[in-house]
């Protein structure tokens, strides 16, 4: 188990007035979330190397970003979150691509304040879900959508959402979930963070769009800050 949590028998479950929201979005906001929702932008950042990663992580932070995650496969990605952890403690970071328990694990030691995965794990989420670390599952369809809300997910990621259709797709997704917050992912530019976000996501995941590869192969970090301040002034323009 990642947290201990009592959980008591299911019994008959309580009539909920028509059109409130499920039991998971009345429980308190953790501070991940709060901050993802607040942002609206969540960089994604992969890389070769550790060096590389950390001081890409730091120029992206420089540039405006206040919440980010790393990917888990990205050498020294568990060290770079420490780093950002110590050197940064009023913003937010994750580790993104968990696939299992043990990703977990190791993310929460370093000090991760939110988890992504492309899909739902459900030992994690289970695991999560009364913790102050925020788990985000990966859905795509109604049915993922819904399986992931019932077992207590406080927000979901749609992925992959750029090969399904994009800003179309995530209005249509969104439709019959108005009370569950998603974050969009995959393929998403700069300049689609205002479509995507009047779609109903409630933040967008940005990878390329801000750790450009030619970018990060010439170690320009100065011009990943401009990205990075780029999308954050997009993002809080777009605010509702």
């Amino acid at each position: 188990m990642l947290v201990a949590a009592a959980h008591s028998p299911l019994g008959p479950a309580p009539p909920r007035r028509r059109g409130a929201p499920p039991a998971a979005a009345l429980r308190t906001t953790p501070k991940a979330l709060a901050a993802i929702l607040d942002s609206r932008v969540i960089a994604c950042l992969r890389a070769q190397d550790g060096e590389t990663a950390m001081q890409a992580a730091h120029a992206a932070v420089r540039g405006g970003v206040s919440v980010l995650e790393i990917v888990m496969s990205t050498p020294g990605a568990l060290e770079v979150i420490d780093d950002l952890c110590r050197s940064y403690p009023s913003l937010t970071f994750g580790v993104g691509t968990v696939l299992n328990a043990d990703n977990a694990r190791e993310a929460i030691r370093a000090g991760a304040q939110f988890l992504m995965s492309p899909g739902t794990v459900m030992e994690i989420l289970n695991d999560l879900e009364e913790s102050k670390v925020l788990y985000i599952p990966g859905v795509l369809t109604p049915t993922e959508v819904i399986s992931a809300s019932n077992a207590g997910a406080k927000v979901v990621k749609v992925y992959p959402v750029s090969v399904m259709g994009g800003e179309v797709y995530m209005l249509a997704l969104k439709k019959p979930f108005p009370f569950i917050p998603m974050v969009a992912s995959q393929g998403i530019s700069i300049n689609a963070i205002k479509g995507y976000l009047e779609a109903g996501a409630s933040a967008v995941v940005l990878s390329d769009a801000i750790f450009d590869e030619e970018l990060m192969r010439g170690r320009k970090f100065d011009e990943i800050s401009v990205l990075a301040n780029q999308a954050s002034l997009q993002a809080s323009q777009s605010r509702k």
